[in-house]
């Protein structure tokens, strides 16, 4: 039986591109393995968001060399990195046998046969238009056991920010249609799973024929479905159609990842993001209005070019004034191709030393708000969606809140139950307590025989 590793690096879409490969490479007889010594045949799913993603893809590849030499087995780059590198990644790596975008997913079989049968190194990096672009369909039946899932809504991304790659791997922005969407969700639903995460790189400015509030109250309509969610999104796609869809449907989770990238108007300037820091707020408070409660997350750049202190000062007052749940903030680090990297010496590098002590300042503030919004949940009761079993403690279930947090506790209710917990302790990342009472059951049981998907290594 031949045998696949796949290692995925960076975000949800990644994710979701490795389970898509997986099933393509089932239709070759290919199994998944969760250790890569035992795999025919290993693929790197790559992140080019920050450099530090595409360093640790190179020293993977060094460490599955070994397992090259003594296996023979085919190595891969795929992703984002493989996008934008191309044939120079053959040049860079020798011993790689092929490289793909994510649009030639579907290629795969093509890709290596070609690589087994004519002994050729491979680049398949071409795009694919989007008149003619076709999003691969999920098998339902390699989410049978799982309790929540990501379904991609779209594709690319048309904003074009000067700090960001995305344009230039994933492409422009494509819509899959809201039918072809809600077949799926209503699959899923078929084998279990409870609740969906809609996926794309700027999911609010969908266009597959309905409006993205549309396709939220649609997907929340369909039956088995308890929670719907999604990421990511762009301030300025936020209308006021998605807030009221907050509002009226509470099988919308009450959280919203927000990216505001920095708290300084000339430095969103320089980003290219249309919205001033007052607008951004104006937003969130018609949000807030529309859905008390509801828990907000965003990214924050530290570091991009032209940053001043007093720049950065704003990035610290608006974490204060804002309180997010949490944030995922990064150093800045030029990007090939991106308006940032071209012009970072005309606006002034900032040395990377002054990155690094203004990261661990905000995280040092993050890290405060979020442990002072966790302890307030301390005593409390809150629902959550069991997945499964604690990766801290086999003995603990593990499961998330509507608000996203995560919570191990003590009980035994099955994956797929919905369960009251009470609160009995919290840090800033997460809540543990004990179960009171089973809310809901699963909807459907899954096999006591499942083949599981490979193993993904997901690496921030």
């Amino acid at each position: 039986m031949k045998r696949y590793f796949i290692h995925t690096f960076g975000c949800q879409m990644n994710v979701n591109d490795s389970m898509r490969m997986g099933e393509v490479l089932g239709l070759l007889d290919y199994r998944p393995t969760p250790v890569a010594e035992e795999a025919d045949l290993i693929i790197l799913n790559t992140c080019s968001i920050r450099e530090k993603a595409e360093d640790k893809m190179l020293s993977a590849l060094g460490r599955y060399r070994t397992v090259k030499l003594a296996r023979g087995t085919l190595l891969g780059v795929g992703g984002c990195v493989a996008q934008q590198e191309k044939e120079k990644l053959l040049k860079k790596v020798p011993y790689l046998d092929f490289v793909f975008g994510p649009d030639s997913i579907a290629k795969l079989p093509d890709i290596i046969g070609r690589v087994k049968g004519e002994r050729e190194r491979v680049v398949e990096t071409a795009w694919v238009d989007s008149e003619e672009y076709v999003f691969p369909r999920a098998d339902p039946e390699t989410s049978r056991g799982k309790v929540t899932e990501f379904v991609t809504v779209m594709k690319g991304c048309d904003n074009v920010c000067s700090f960001c790659v995305v344009p230039h791997t994933r492409g422009r922005e494509v819509s899959r249609p809201f039918p072809d969407v809600l077949t799926e969700v209503a699959s899923l639903a078929q084998v279990g799973v409870r609740e969906v995460t809609l996926i794309g790189q700027n999911v609010n400015s969908y266009q597959g024929g309905v409006s993205f509030a549309q396709l939220l109250l649609r997907c929340a309509e369909v039956p088995g479905i308890e929670r719907v969610r999604f990421t990511t999104s762009h301030p300025h796609d936020l209308s006021d159609e998605l807030i009221e869809a907050f509002r009226i449907q509470p099988k919308i989770c009450p959280h919203f990842h927000l990216p505001v990238q920095s708290g300084s108007n000339p430095v969103l300037k320089r980003m290219r993001r249309d919205y001033t820091v007052a607008e951004y707020l104006e937003r969130l408070g018609k949000l807030r209005a529309a859905r008390p409660g509801i828990a907000m997350t965003t990214d924050i750049i530290v570091g991009f070019p032209g940053e001043t202190e007093e720049d950065f000062a704003l990035t610290l007052a608006l974490t204060e004034q804002v309180r997010y749940d949490n944030q995922f903030s990064f150093i800045y680090s030029p990007r090939p191709k991106t308006g940032a990297a071209l012009r970072e010496n005309e606006w002034g590098p900032v040395p990377h030393e002054v990155k690094i002590e203004r990261l661990e300042r905000l995280q040092k503030i993050q890290r405060r708000i979020s442990g002072e919004i966790t302890q307030a949940l301390v005593g409390q009761e809150v629902e959550v969606l069991v997945e499964g079993p604690s990766r801290y403690n086999p003995l603990k279930r593990f499961g998330r809140t509507a608000e996203n947090r995560t919570v191990n506790f003590d009980g035994d209710a099955p994956a797929g139950a919905f369960v009251k917990v009470k609160v009995e302790s919290a840090t800033p990342n997460q809540l543990a307590g004990k179960q009171l009472a089973v809310l809901s059951p699963p909807t459907v049981m899954p096999p006591a025989e499942l083949p599981q998907p490979a193993e993904s290594c997901v690496v921030a």
